[in-house]
Order: structure tokens, then C-alpha cells, then sequence
């Protein structure tokens, strides 16, 4: 007998063999025929694995992240075994699954789009077969190493992988994986191929061109549908098409991701950073302004020059190897240094908005959210190790502040990421920096949950990934601690014994990169930013040219008043120019005729078509006022 524990701390006992699968038969059979995976005290496995001795299980569906990965993960494979019956001499590379659905990339298989309904119908009919998913385990590389003697891509995954060496089988088609899959193909109900695209093995230009099919799966057709609408919808949102009808920003190939913010959007862009600035003062910060061009000697003592050289811009100065700066820690620690600080004056925050370049691929860049020129809301914490705690319970209020009360944007989720494997510094001073992490989440009250191997090269970091409009998930402020770089610089101070001690250094962005976090904001909003944000804020429209001077009067008030407003000349009817004022997303159209002009009043109506009638001039603009004030 073996006693299984639910997630509600209920239990069950079966005679053995028993698996997940026969646990959710236990409990209903729509339960088994909806569970796509299984945790076993915290591990995630096949349904039919089988369980030998107590432990905890957790049944995992569509619904879940971690269900919808093994599922699209699965559909990788369906995919893969679709285009070799139809394309023999392809050769499948990687098929991993990504946030919505997943992409497998293959040699030797000249398509286009018009194929992909072929694939798809071949994927269809693959799944109707329902065939059973089997784990393979190999006993040593030499025999993975035959079973994929034809493909050249699988050996040389074999020849790295460090641990066990498994595959997935489905009929006749096995491919190399470490799993969880499906436990069958008849779960697959709905499929799309929606895009084909080239990429390179291992991402590495150098190496052989590849063809990439994306598509999704559901385990019912309505998901399907209603993916779609969404979709569609996105397509609505796409900052990329409404940066250019809104007039906010826009991209050249003078300068590949790169943006060029009009005045509108330069407007929206510093009313961010406005916004941030009185909110530093009221928090400690002191803003710096830094070099944006270093001398190859700082990276090397930072440690970038090693770690992340693929990933700057280099230049040549005078002889010497330079770089224009991806990130601006290596610089605030120069300016922390000038000054020799005592443990009274610590922490010191230091903030810096100077602009930064990451030389990403231009295949990779995508409007604001893939750049290779932007800005963050960055700042560095120099810190006692005993103000640690406090420091990061202050920085997930304020990150809590920015994206609830005033960006009104929803928190899916938290992680806490760890030591990746090429990481900077000793072991033991990871460990300490990811338990004070864990610790200050703990005593925050925030759950989390933590990404393995996923933290900076020079410090664990906490992930805050908010949720927007259409439920999609976006990675937005990082908050990072970091023992290693002040090492490095010797960043020291005074302690109460006048001795020198090293500060601990915390990262932290919490908008991210400002570009990127315009273009999440303009899809958010489907384009109709807040009040407060808003570049126009106020169109003053007068019916006729008799009208015309009040309108121009009205605009002047409230400009004094400190609200962006503007009115209409054109010679067009009204009806046009309050459309056209929608259609800008104003958030106040002000119509003036006879009537305001006499009362010295304004017809008020919002970009949304609602007509809230007349209101005195002053009423209105000490109404807005106290609109805009309150982030409204």
C-alpha cells in the first residue's frame, strides 16, 4: 500500500502499481481525462509514472501554466511527426514550447505559408490516431546516439547533455526529450499553424539556416475560437500600428530598433519620467547623469567584458577598445566611490535614466517591447547588509504603488530566479544573496515561485510579470541583489568600528525599460492612455468662427492651469472634428457655441461619446486639475 497526498491535504491509498493517472481515476473520470501531468512532491512528470512509495500529488491541467507547456510541448512533437511524414528528408532540430503555443525549427524543408494547412490537416488526423506516448530511457549516450544516427542536430544535443538521455515515442515517430508529454495524441482537439519564419541553429548567423513553423493547440475548439478573437484583438492593440495613427513614435531602418519618439510621445515618454522623478524625492533617490561611452577596462573590472560582450556595442577610441554601455551599475558604482559614505549615511540610492544599447539581433527587435536604444527607470541601492531586508520590502511596495494604484495592471505572478551557470563570484555568496531574497518575499507576505538558473550573471533577481487587458503576461520590474560588482569596485564604508566594509548592491528597474513599458501601456489601453498621460489632454472645439476667441480663451486657461490643451481652426463641421478627437483618444472634446460663450461655460464630451453636458468654465478646469493630480 502507498498513500498518496493531495494538494487540499486529503489522502487516498492504493495497492500498487499505481500512477497519477490512476489517482485522478480514483477521484472522477473527467478528472484522468483532462489531467495532462502530474507533480510528484514537486516534480513534474508523466501521468504514468509509476509511484512506489508515499508521496505528494498534484494533478496538472490545460488550464495551468505548467499544464499548457506540457501540452504545447507535446504539440511540438505532433508537429515534428506531421512534417516528416509528408517531408521525409527534413530534420526536426528543437520544438520547445513558448507563451502562446510553440515553434519547432527544422533543416533540409523548403515550405511556404500556403503549406502549413497541409501540416496542419497531417497534425489533425496524427492526433485522431490517438496514439499512446512512451517514454524511452537510454542507458548510455552511445545508444541515443544510434537511435538519431540521420540527424545531426539531435547528435550534437546528445554529445552535450549532462545527465540521463531520454526520448518521447508516438507510432512511428520518437524524438529526444527530457519531458513531460501528453499520454496520448487524442488529447490534441484543436490546431493552428499561424506563422513561418527562418532561424539558425543555436541562434548563431554562422551556423545553418532553419525553417521555423509556430502554431497553437487546445485541448477543445472553443479555445481555439476564442484564442483567435484574442488575437484579433491584440492586432487592434499592436503599439507598433497605433504609435503611428496616434503620432507617438515610429522606427527608421537609419537606425534599427531604435525609436523616434514625435512630440506626442515625447510628451507621454517625460511625463513617465516625471512622474518617477517626484516620486524618487519622495523615496531618497538622487539622480545622476553618466557617461553613455566606457573604456574597455571598466567592463573588464565589472566582469561584462566576459559575460556579456556578444551583447554591446563596441567602438574604437583612440586606440583603445571601448563601449557604448548596456546597463549603467559598473558607472553608479564610480559615482558611489567618489565619496567616502559612514554607515549613518547609508543607503545611498542613486537613479539614472542615461540612455543604454544592447546590440540584439535585429531579427529579434519588435517595436518598443525588442530594442536596441532605451532608457530604464534604473537605479542602484548601496546598502549595509542589515538594511537588506527593509530595502526590498520598500521596493516591492513601490512596485505594488506603480502597477495597482496607478497603472491599474494586475500581478500574475512572482519569481525569484537563481544562479545561473555562468555566473560571477563564490558559491557560497549566491546562497546567501538568494536566502535574504527569499527572506524578504517571505516576511513581504509575496508568493512566489522560483526559476532555477535564471538570475543575472552577477546576482539573483525577483521578477514581477503583470497581467494586461487581454490576460497576457509581461516580465516588468526586476529587483536584484548583488554582492559581486561592489566587490569588484571596492565599494566600501565606514562601519561604527572605523573600519571599511563592503556595501551590498541592489539592483532595481521597476518600470524596466521605459520603451518597452510604453508599448505594453499603449496595448493595455488599447491606445487610450490615462488622463494623466495623455498627450492632448483637452481639444477646445468652437462651432463657428464667432466662437473661436472664447475657445482660444478656454485653452489658455487650462494651459495655465498646467493641462495639455489645444483647439480646432480647421474650417470643418463639428461633427468631423469631434470624431477626429476621438479618434486621437482626447480624453475632454470641449464644444463651444452661443450658449458657453454667453455663460462662459463649456459643453463637455469624452472620447468614449458620452455627452456630459454643460459645466462652468472653472468647474471644469479645477475638475480636471484634480483628475490629473489624482492619476485618475
Amino acid at each position: 500500500m502507498i498513500t498518496v497526498t493531495l494538494p487540499d491535504q486529503s489522502t487516498k491509498s492504493f495497492e500498487t502499481p499505481v500512477s497519477p493517472f490512476t489517482v485522478a481515476m480514483s477521484i472522477s473520470e473527467g478528472l484522468a481525462r483532462n489531467t495532462v501531468a502530474a507533480k510528484v512532491d514537486g516534480v513534474l512528470v508523466d501521468v504514468t509514472t509509476p509511484l512506489t512509495q508515499d508521496c505528494s500529488v498534484e494533478l496538472i491541467k490545460f488550464d495551468s501554466p505548467e499544464g499548457r507547456e506540457v501540452f504545447w510541448h507535446s504539440s511540438a512533437h505532433l508537429l515534428a511527426q506531421a512534417v516528416l511524414r509528408l517531408y521525409p528528408d527534413a530534420k526536426p532540430t528543437i520544438g520547445p514550447p513558448i507563451e502562446d503555443g510553440f515553434y519547432y525549427d527544422f533543416a533540409h524543408l523548403p515550405i511556404k505559408q500556403e503549406d502549413l494547412e497541409k501540416i496542419e490537416s497531417e497534425m489533425k488526423k496524427i492526433a485522431k490516431e490517438n496514439f499512446s506516448v512512451e517514454r524511452i530511457e537510454y542507458s548510455s549516450e552511445n545508444e541515443a546516439l544510434d537511435a538519431f544516427k540521420d540527424n545531426p542536430f539531435k547528435q550534437e544535443i546528445i554529445k552535450e547533455a549532462e545527465g540521463g538521455l531520454s526520448a518521447y515515442k508516438q507510432g512511428e515517430f520518437v524524438d529526444l526529450c527530457r519531458g513531460p508529454h501528453l499520454p496520448r495524441t487524442g488529447m490534441i482537439k484543436a490546431v493552428w499553424l499561424n506563422k513561418l519564419s527562418g532561424a539558425y541553429w543555436r541562434a548563431d548567423a554562422d551556423n545553418e539556416q532553419l525553417t521555423r513553423i509556430y502554431g497553437v493547440t487546445f485541448p477543445d475548439k472553443k479555445l481555439l475560437s476564442e484564442h483567435k478573437e484574442r488575437l484579433e484583438e491584440a492586432k487592434k492593440r499592436d503599439h507598433r500600428v497605433l504609435g503611428r495613427r496616434l503620432d507617438l513614435y515610429g522606427f527608421e531602418d537609419v537606425s534599427p530598433g531604435s525609436p523616434f519618439f514625435y512630440p506626442k510621445g515625447a510628451v507621454v515618454y517625460n511625463e513617465l519620467l516625471s512622474f518617477l522623478r517626484a516620486e524618487y524625492r519622495e523615496r531618497g533617490y538622487q539622480e545622476v547623469i553618466t557617461p553613455l561611452l566606457y573604456d574597455k577596462a571598466l567592463w573588464e573590472q565589472s566582469g561584462h567584458w566576459e559575460h556579456y560582450r556578444e551583447n554591446m556595442f563596441l567602438v574604437s577610441e583612440e586606440g583603445h577598445e571601448a563601449s557604448l554601455k548596456p546597463m549603467n551599475c559598473p558607472s553608479h558604482c564610480v559615482v558611489f566611490n567618489r565619496t567616502q559614505y559612514s554607515y549613518r549615511e547609508l543607503p545611498v540610492r542613486i537613479a539614472d535614466f542615461a540612455p543604454l544599447h544592447r546590440n540584439e539581433l535585429r531579427g529579434t527587435l519588435g517595436g518598443l517591447t525588442r530594442v536596441r536604444k532605451f532608457s530604464q527607470d534604473d537605479a542602484h541601492i548601496f546598502c549595509r547588509p542589515d538594511q537588506i531586508k527593509k530595502e526590498i520590502a520598500d521596493l516591492i511596495l513601490f512596485a505594488h504603488y506603480l502597477y495597482r494604484d496607478v497603472f491599474r495592471m494586475e500581478f500574475n505572478h512572482v519569481e525569484l530566479s537563481t544562479r545561473p551557470e555562468g555566473f560571477l563570484g563564490e558559491i557560497d555568496t549566491w546562497n546567501a544573496a538568494e536566502a535574504a531574497l527569499e527572506e524578504a518575499l517571505n516576511e513581504s507576505g509575496v508568493d512566489f515561485v522560483i526559476n532555477e538558473g535564471d538570475g543575472a550573471f552577477y546576482g539573483p533577481k525577483i521578477d514581477f510579470h503583470i497581467r494586461d487587458a487581454l490576460g497576457r503576461t509581461w516580465q516588468t520590474a526586476t529587483i536584484q541583489l548583488d554582492f559581486n560588482l561592489p566587490e569588484r569596485f571596492s565599494c566600501q564604508y565606514l562601519g561604527e568600528d572605523s573600519k571599511k566594509h563592503p556595501v551590498v548592491m541592489i539592483h532595481r528597474a521597476l518600470l524596466g525599460s521605459v520603451e518597452r513599458f510604453l508599448g505594453v501601456l499603449v496595448e493595455h489601453y488599447a491606445g487610450k492612455l490615462p488622463l494623466w498621460l495623455s498627450p492632448v489632454q483637452v481639444r477646445v472645439l468652437g462651432i463657428a468662427d464667432r466662437h473661436q476667441a472664447f475657445a482660444q480663451e478656454v485653452v489658455d486657461t487650462l494651459n495655465d492651469a498646467g493641462v495639455r490643451a489645444e483647439t480646432d481652426v480647421r474650417s470643418e463641421t463639428l461633427n468631423k472634428k469631434v470624431r477626429e478627437a476621438q479618434l486621437d483618444y482626447v480624453p475632454y472634446i470641449l464644444v463651444i457655441g452661443d450658449q458657453e460663450v454667453d455663460a462662459r461655460s463649456v459643453s463637455v464630451r469624452t472620447r468614449d461619446n458620452v455627452d456630459h453636458g454643460a459645466k462652468p468654465l472653472d468647474e471644469f478646469v479645477a475638475d480636471v486639475v484634480s483628475r490629473i493630480e489624482r492619476k485618475e
